[in-house]
C-alpha cells in the first residue's frame, strides 16, 4: 500500500504543482527543445506513475505475486509483504481497474487521433495535388493565393506549401527562413510530439498538466524551428519572414510559421539571444530524466528487496509458489 500511496502522491503532484511550476519558469523560451522534452517527460512520468500505482495495488493477489515471485526468483510471502495492503483482494481489483482504465483511455484516444489525423492529412494531399503547383528546384507546392502563408503537412508523404502572395512578400532570404522552418518541423517530427500532446490532453482533459503541456508545447515547437530558421538566415530575418505570414490562414492538420503566437515569437527574435549555458542544459536533462525513472525505482525497489529477504519455510521460493497455488 506504502509504494501505491508513493506513486498516487508523485502523480498528483506532477499534475497539479509541476504545470504551474514550468509556465512559470522562463527558461523554457530560451531553450524550447529541451522544454518540449521535459514537458513530454512529466507527461509520461504521471501517466507511468497512474498506471504503475495501480499494478503495484495488484501484487499482494495470490496468483500475481505468484507469477511474480517465479519471476524473479524470490519468495511469495517476502514480495507480498512488500506491497500488502489493507484493502486484500479488493484494493487489488480496484488498482487492475485502474491500471487498465488509464491505459485503456490513453490508447483508444490514441488510436482516434491517428485515424483522423491521416484522413486529414490524406484528404489535404489530394487536394494540393489536384490546385498546387510543384515548385521542384525549392522542393515546395504553390498554391496560387493573394493571402502570405506558409505551412507544411508531415507525415510520409510530406508536403512544404507555399502561396503566391508569399513568393511575392518575401525576399530570398526571407524566404530561405520560412522554409528552413517548415523543414525544422518534418526533419524533428513535431506532428508526433504535438500528436502525443493533444491525446493526453483530450484522454483526460481535467488534468492541469495535460491540458498546460498541449499549449506549451505547440508554442515550443514553433520557437525551436524558429530558432532552426534563424540559425541558418539570422534571427532578424526570420522575425521579418514570421511577421510576412503570420496572418496566413492555414489547415488545422498542418504546421504553419505563423499561427496565434507570431508575434510573441516575432519579439522573441529580436530581443537579444541569451541561450542556456551548458550547465544548465545538463541540469535540465538530468530532472528529466530523474522524473522519467523516479515511478519505476519506487515501484521495483520493493520487488528487488523481496529478492534478498527469505520467509518460505523450506526457504525455496518455488516450493512456497506451489504452496500459494
Amino acid at each position: 500500500m506504502i509504494v501505491a500511496a508513493i506513486l498516487f502522491t508523485y502523480a498528483l503532484l506532477l499534475c497539479t504543482l509541476a504545470p504551474r511550476l514550468l509556465r512559470a519558469a522562463h527558461w523554457t523560451q530560451r531553450a524550447p527543445r529541451l522544454g518540449i522534452v521535459v514537458w513530454q517527460v512529466l507527461g509520461a512520468s504521471a501517466l507511468t506513475a497512474a498506471v504503475l500505482a495501480g499494478l503495484a495495488l495488484t501484487v499482494p493477489t495470490v496468483r500475481v505475486s505468484a507469477d511474480l515471485a517465479q519471476l524473479l526468483q524470490a519468495c511469495v510471502m517476502a514480495l507480498t509483504a512488500q506491497y500488502a495492503s489493507p484493502g486484500g483482494a479488493a484494493a487489488g481489483a480496484a488498482g487492475a481497474v485502474l491500471a487498465l482504465a488509464v491505459l485503456g483511455r490513453t490508447a483508444w484516444c490514441a488510436g482516434a487521433a491517428l485515424t483522423r489525423i491521416r484522413r486529414e492529412r490524406s484528404e489535404h494531399r489530394e487536394i494540393l495535388d489536384m490546385v498546387g503547383r510543384p515548385d521542384t528546384t525549392r522542393g515546395v507546392v504553390v498554391l496560387d493565393h493573394e493571402e502570405p502563408a506558409a505551412y507544411c503537412l508531415p507525415g510520409r508523404h510530406r508536403r512544404t506549401v507555399i502561396t503566391t502572395g508569399a513568393l511575392h512578400a518575401l525576399d530570398d532570404d526571407q524566404l530561405e527562413a520560412v522554409l528552413a522552418h517548415e523543414r525544422a518541423h518534418q526533419a524533428e517530427r513535431h506532428d508526433a510530439v504535438l500528436t502525443w500532446a493533444q491525446t493526453l490532453a483530450h484522454a483526460f482533459p481535467r488534468i492541469p498538466l495535460f491540458r498546460s503541456a498541449e499549449a506549451e508545447i505547440a508554442r515550443l515547437v514553433e520557437m525551436r524551428a524558429d530558432d532552426v530558421a534563424a540559425a541558418r538566415s539570422g534571427r532578424l530575418t526570420t522575425a521579418a519572414a514570421l511577421l510576412a505570414v503570420a496572418g496566413g490562414r492555414t489547415p488545422a492538420v498542418a504546421l504553419a510559421a505563423g499561427g496565434s503566437t507570431a508575434a510573441q515569437r516575432v519579439h522573441r527574435l529580436i530581443e537579444p539571444h541569451r541561450p542556456l549555458s551548458r550547465m544548465r542544459i545538463a541540469a535540465g536533462s538530468l530532472t528529466a530524466a530523474v522524473a522519467l525513472a523516479l515511478p519505476l525505482l519506487v515501484v521495483g525497489g520493493p520487488a528487488a528487496a523481496a529478492t534478498q529477504l527469505n520467509y518460505c519455510p523450506d526457504g525455496t521460493p518455488s516450493a512456497q509458489v506451489t504452496t500459494m497455488r
